[in-house]
């Protein structure tokens, strides 16, 4: 492939709600381009962005993928998206180095949930944006009617550029609606000018008059001008387009089938006409020698800086760092500096990554996007530059995984491979995280959901060769006591020789502090229990608190206090002592009132207006409590809630259902609670095995 000066460069990245044709279109714009003879789908699981086996098995994009290609002398880099909700890292790294999007809407589905989570995307990440409609070789796919929902969420700024045209329920040609000209595919591919047809027209008039509003709404002198009945010129409209398209104030609808590979010559041709080069664009870094804001720009005359936001990891082909030049033109063989790391890499050759295809160039001009093997240290978010101008760029905020599940190793001896293979995937992926819960005697898994946990669950066997069970977690209940109790135990025993003796008298009562295990005290008086045993007696306690007699949980918040006893000078031992304290302990807690405490979680849910009711019934059968609900915006809803962390298992699907998947929630340790009885009888039921274990 040729190399590409920063003028000559597009980065667009694909969004849209999950099975709308992100993939199938970049499939279309490969094959057009001449990248492949012959178009992929996704039935038949031979797509250039779909090549993981997981991709082709469910039938989906789970990674994110790069796909460059060349149009009208220009390079576009298409960054094809995972549309399902659980992959969101995979589109909020697409999304950090895409300079405009296309935001792709089934013409059959119309608009979806995630495509209006791509129209915020956009707005959260300034994107300038077009709207491609697709499938509309299907008969009842209805373009007007996407229209129509786009104007009524996104106001006058939607400009429709296209009107199909179908004759006998075959979809073969387009209305320009600038310049209101019909256009129909010949079979080499090519389009024939005609008449705009008798049944078009209507529509036609509907389409330009909202075009015209939006290039109208652009400025004062067009609004006057629109307002007096004037009509304005073709080149007015492309000039206004053009500016208003780059600042988001107008949105482009445009039409295709993907199938049928129709449609997409004009949007190559209009991403290269209205969307930005990355020169338009604007990047700023922090100089990290001077403090000073450091404007890379892509400005190709400055320094070398870099951006890494992805990384790939495969048992296979090894490690690469997807970057996007910044700024200067990184070439190969370049020693680059990690400011985060403090660490100097070589960068050896560059490469573009097309799919599974890796393509070796020369040098990467700034706002390009490539790709670098094996550095050593780099990892995802990370800034490269030369060690004498040390730039580091604002690392991509990547969503929180919340889903969690229990995992282990379903064969005996796997858990180092696991442990090494996880820690791979955690490289590629930064929304999973692998947490060892050793209160709770258990490894976690959080995820983005239970798909994205199935996926790499299966990631594991068929790239790494070692399987995981994935299981309900565990829950951190703890055991306190609410009253006071006062116990002796001695420990008596003779088995020839040295006998053991410990006796111990103590009180245990709540502490008050739910964040200690215990609080000892000793206030013995005589030396009825000489000093050098109460080290003993105190790690017998620490010892007992570690699984409480209730139910084996651990305990908080109790206050042990030594006040008698008594030893015997030859057979009394460090040993007996614990012993004797730990059996008092298990006597003096279950003694005191017992109680089983539950973690309490302050939950927030952010959902669309209208399903606020729904949301908040839901949690109250979760034995939430609602504290609250503020307005976000987009007509949004944060309902605050205080929830069990028992009630949370299973609440992301139960929330994606009631909100057709615009549902979003985050949670963190509020404090413990007493559990109702209810619900503390069944956890002692089910931990009775454990209580037999400790015993024995």
């Amino acid at each position: 492939m040729n190399v590409y000066t920063t003028d000559k460069i597009r980065n667009v990245v694909l969004l849209g709600h999950g099975g709308c044709g992100k993939t199938s279109l970049t499939e279309a714009m490969a094959y057009l381009s001449g990248i492949t003879s012959r178009m992929g789908n996704i039935e038949d699981g031979n797509t250039i962005s779909d090549f993981d086996k997981e991709e082709i098995k469910r039938k989906c994009s789970i990674h994110m993928s790069l796909v460059p290609i060349e149009w009208q002398d220009v390079k576009i880099n298409i960054l094809d998206t995972p549309g399902f909700f659980d992959f969101i890292g995979e589109v909020e790294e697409a999304v950090s180095v895409a300079d405009a999007a296309v935001i792709v809407v089934s013409g059959k589905a119309g608009i979806q949930t995630g495509t209006k989570r791509a129209w915020e995307i956009c707005d959260k990440y300034k994107l300038p944006r077009m709207i491609f409609v697709t499938d509309m070789d299907i008969d009842n796919a209805s373009y007007r009617q996407v229209v129509a929902q786009l104007q009524e969420l996104y106001g006058k700024k939607i400009a429709p550029f296209h009107l199909p045209i179908r004759e006998e329920q075959q979809f073969v040609g387009y209305v320009n609606v600038i310049q209101q000209k019909a256009k129909r595919w010949n079979e080499k591919g090519e389009v024939d000018k005609f008449d705009v047809p008798e049944y078009s027209k209507e529509n036609l008039g509907i389409c330009r008059e909202a075009l015209l509003e939006a290039v109208a709404e652009t400025s004062e002198e067009f609004m006057e001008r629109y307002f007096g009945g004037e009509e304005f010129s073709e080149d007015e409209i492309r000039s206004a387009l053009r500016a208003n398209v780059i600042d988001g104030s107008i949105v482009p609808v445009l039409m295709g089938s993907n199938i049928l590979a129709r449609g997409m010559y004009t949007l190559m041709s209009d991403i290269i006409k209205y969307f930005p080069s990355p020169e338009k664009r604007q990047c700023a870094g922090i100089n990290t020698k001077t403090n000073e804001v450091y404007n890379a720009d892509y400005d190709f005359a400055k320094p070398k800086s870099a951006y890494v936001f992805k990384t790939i990891v495969d048992p296979y082909i090894g490690k690469y760092s997807l970057i996007k030049v910044n700024s200067g033109v990184l070439k190969t063989d370049d020693v680059l500096y990690n400011y985060h790391r403090d660490f100097e890499e070589k960068a050896g050759r560059l490469y573009l990554l097309r799919g599974t295809k890796t393509i070796e160039v020369k040098e990467l001009h700034a706002g390009d996007i490539g790709a670098l093997p094996k550095l050593q240290k780099t990892l995802t978010t990370d800034s490269l530059s030369t060690k004498g101008v040390p730039v580091a760029f604002i690392r991509t905020a990547i969503s929180k995984p919340y889903v969690s599940m229990r995992y282990k190793a379903k064969n005996k001896g796997d858990e180092d491979k696991i442990s090494q293979a996880l820690q791979k995937i955690q490289m590629e992926d930064l929304t999973l995280k692998s947490v060892n819960d050793s209160e709770n005697g258990q490894t976690l898994l959080y995820g983005m959901g239970d798909t994205h946990l199935e996926v790499v669950s299966d990631a594991l066997l068929e790239k790494y060769k070692v399987e995981i069970e994935l299981k309900r977690p565990r829950v951190a209940f703890k055991e306190t006591i609410r009253k006071n109790s006062d116990v002796e135990y001695k420990y008596k025993k003779q088995s020839g020789g040295h006998g053991q003796y410990g006796h111990v008298k103590m009180r245990f009562e709540p502490s008050g502090d739910l964040e200690k295990a215990y609080e000892f005290e000793q206030c013995v008086v005589g030396g009825a229990v000489p000093k050098n045993f109460f080290p003993a007696v105190e790690k017998g306690i620490a010892e007992s608190v570690k699984s409480g007699p209730l139910a084996a949980y651990p305990v908080i918040g109790v206050k042990a206090i030594l006040y008698d006893g008594s030893s015997h000078p030859v057979d009394s031992s460090e040993m007996a002592f614990k012993t004797a304290a730990k059996q008092a302990f298990k006597k003096g807690f279950l003694e005191a009132s017992p109680v089983l405490l539950e973690p309490i979680a302050a939950l927030k849910v952010v959902v669309p207006e209208q399903y606020t009711g729904d949301i908040m019934g839901d949690l109250n059968k979760r034995r939430g409590r609602v504290m609250g609900m503020n307005p976000t915006d987009n007509g949004y809803q944060e309902i605050a809630a205080d929830i069990p962390y028992l009630e949370l298992y299973g609440y992301n699907t139960r929330l994606r259902s009631m909100t057709s998947g615009s549902g979003t929630f985050s949670y963190e340790f509020l404090r413990y609670e007493q559990a109702p009885d209810d619900v503390a009888q069944k956890q002692i039921e089910e931990r009775a095995n454990k209580l037999v274990d400790i015993e024995e």
